[in-house]
């Protein structure tokens, strides 16, 4: 049994990653700004409270969570939360461009620093990205913001893994594909995505369980589609 936070969870992969690990035997922190899904699902071994992680509150009401109840242990760190802009570059305001850092680069960089105080030898942090990340990736017009936003989370786990390499640490981020998601759907309506969510969270949950052994500060591009 091995204690999980994942962020994100409220929908899509997130969500089906809630029910995985749970099924599996896991304990899992659920955060997320919609709570309810999670809520409802009524898991005796998952806990789920409202979480923005650009807030502070939010990120101690996390700290003291892990503190208290899992005795101040974690296994796996899942940063799956997202924002998604899908607006051609020349009509993004800061503002726009500031949200989705925000969440996607920003907010990664700080829960992933206040969990680590709390993992050991053996633990995982998994960071999802995109394809569109990937240096010399097929682009799409109109992911400015969002894209460039996934290409710097891959690079702060390539430096999170040199920096924590002696304590045991691994850091690896995972590009996927489309994937059929409600946040696809909204940023490309009509799209069908060759892969549904419930597949690619298996994946990822495997990966999160087991591929720390046998990767650090490595992307891994999640994809069946090519280029």
């Amino acid at each position: 049994m091995q204690n999980i936070v994942i962020t994100g969870t409220s929908r899509g992969i997130g969500y089906e990653l809630v029910k995985l690990f749970s099924s599996a035997g896991h304990n899992v922190l659920a955060l997320s700004r919609n709570e309810i899904p999670v809520q409802n699902l009524e898991l005796h071994n998952v806990h789920a409270f409202s979480f923005d992680v650009c807030q502070e509150k939010d990120l101690q009401q996390m700290e003291d969570y892990i503190n208290n109840v899992w005795r101040g242990k974690v296994d796996v760190l899942i940063n799956n939360a997202g924002k998604l802009l899908n607006k051609p570059f020349k009509e993004i305001t800061t503002q726009e461009f500031e949200e989705v850092y925000k969440v996607n680069v920003f907010g990664v960089a700080e829960i992933t620093k206040r969990v680590l105080k709390f993992m050991a030898s053996a633990a995982h942090v998994v960071t999802i990205s995109s394809m569109g990340g990937i240096q010399g990736s097929m682009k799409f017009p109109g992911l400015a913001a969002y894209s460039s936003s996934k290409g710097a989370v891959i690079t702060l786990m390539e430096l999170l893994a040199e920096e924590y390499k002696d304590a045991g640490i691994s850091f690896n981020t995972l590009a996927l594909g489309a994937v059929q998601t409600e946040m696809l759907e909204e940023a490309f309506p009509g799209y069908q995505a060759p892969l549904s969510a419930l597949e690619m969270a298996e994946y990822i949950k495997d990966f999160a369980l087991t591929g720390g052994k046998y990767y650090n500060g490595k992307v891994l591009q999640v994809s069946s589609s090519t280029p």
